[in-house]
């Protein structure tokens, strides 16, 4: 079964918003990862943060709800819950650099077995800076890549990454539209896998090796 671009977006932003728990401290990357906000289940509370400054961001509005005023680190308009703030930007990687995020979650061009993350340029191509990724994959207690799992048919999870890295040995968790991978120990152990997927086809579109846990679930969908 071939999966739209809008299926895939969503069912890889509904798992992501599985690894949260109560009272969590979760930043949203750029891209697909705010999608992640629309999912967040309605028995926990999870203060989402903006590395621009500001805290406590709910899902993304609908076009009459949003206000042009409140917008997220790549500018795109987000509501905000009942008791969320704003900040200047010292206060804002005060809290990233600190260590107070639980959970930072990232889109990637690459990522390799040794958790290393490569998110933020392609050589020869135009690029607006790496922004607050760098210090989000170092500052944060949990690293979880939402991601395609291939980009043109092209492999992006590999054994290592070619592009220039935004750091290193830092990936905890790869959530894709074929499965959920943990890097461990420089290795890539599979979780979970989709049930549009097989074995067979994750690792013919995966460039590192795959190590297939004995207790393998299907995720959810």
């Amino acid at each position: 079964m071939e999966l739209t671009k809008e299926k895939i977006r969503e069912i890889i932003a509904k798992r992501v918003a599985k690894e949260f728990n109560d009272g969590d401290v979760v930043n949203l990357g750029i891209g697909l990862p705010t999608e992640v906000a629309n999912y967040i289940p309605d028995s926990i509370y999870v203060a989402l943060q903006s590395e621009n400054g500001l805290i406590g961001m709910g899902p993304v509005p609908c076009e009459k709800e949003a206000d042009s005023r409140i917008s997220n680190a790549g500018g795109s308009l987000v509501s905000i819950v009942e008791g969320g703030c704003f900040f200047d930007s010292l206060v804002s990687f005060g809290i990233i650099r600190g260590g107070h995020v639980d959970t930072t979650v990232l889109g990637a061009l690459q990522v390799d077995e040794k958790g290393n993350l490569a998110n933020w340029m392609v050589p020869g191509k135009m690029v607006p800076g790496m922004g607050g990724a760098m210090d989000l994959v170092v500052g944060a207690k949990k690293v979880i890549i939402a991601m395609e799992h291939t980009a043109k048919g092209r492999p992006k999870i590999l054994k290592n990454c070619t592009l220039p890295l935004t750091a290193a040995n830092q990936v905890n968790l790869i959530v894709t539209e074929k499965g959920v991978m943990e890097i461990k120990n420089n290795r890539v152990y599979l979780k979970e896998i989709s049930p549009f997927s097989s074995v067979e086809d994750i690792m013919k579109y995966t460039e590192a090796e795959i190590i297939v846990q004995d207790d393998l679930k299907i995720m959810e969908v």
